[in-house]
């Protein structure tokens, strides 16, 4: 749905880059369905559209789940939004949800045109995305460095 795909294109474009130790879905599914997803890893990072009509479409924002719960809280079209939808995942499987889970969004125009093509600014932010995508495994890697070292 035009807009949509950004975070399916951005998982597509850290994907293409092979890069040790990262794992890449694309996953078009939302609520309860991510956690099988997320399963298992440390950390996780989820990229995805969001439209808060606050921002520019294309802006590329950074949330951690206490941030995105504040955010997101009560808006979704899925059957159970992502902060629920995480909180029952620690709550029912704490020993294999990830340690941190970071959420790349960007602010979309249109996701209800049947399109095979995003709006111009959503386009173009989506190498935006990939490098925020690129930050986080970037902090996520200095810190699993820095707990095996003394």
């Amino acid at each position: 749905m035009c807009d949509d795909a950004v975070g399916l294109r951005i998982s597509e474009r850290i994907e293409s880059m092979n890069l040790p130790d990262v794992d890449c879905a694309q996953e078009a599914v939302g609520g309860l369905d991510i956690l099988p997803a997320i399963h298992g890893y440390r950390f996780a990072v989820i990229v995805d559209a969001i439209q808060t009509m606050q921002y520019e479409p294309g802006t590329v924002m950074l949330y951690s789940e206490s941030d995105f719960d504040d955010v997101i809280a009560g808006s979704s079209c899925h059957d159970v939004n992502l902060p629920t939808a995480m909180k029952i995942g620690r709550q029912m499987d704490p020993e294999i949800m990830p340690e941190e889970v970071r959420f790349v969004a960007i602010e979309v125009a249109d996701i209800r045109t049947m399109s095979e093509t995003m709006t111009p600014p959503v386009e173009e932010a989506v190498e935006s995305g990939a490098n925020a995508v690129l930050h986080l495994i970037e902090q996520f890697r200095k810190k699993g460095n820095s707990d095996r070292n003394p």
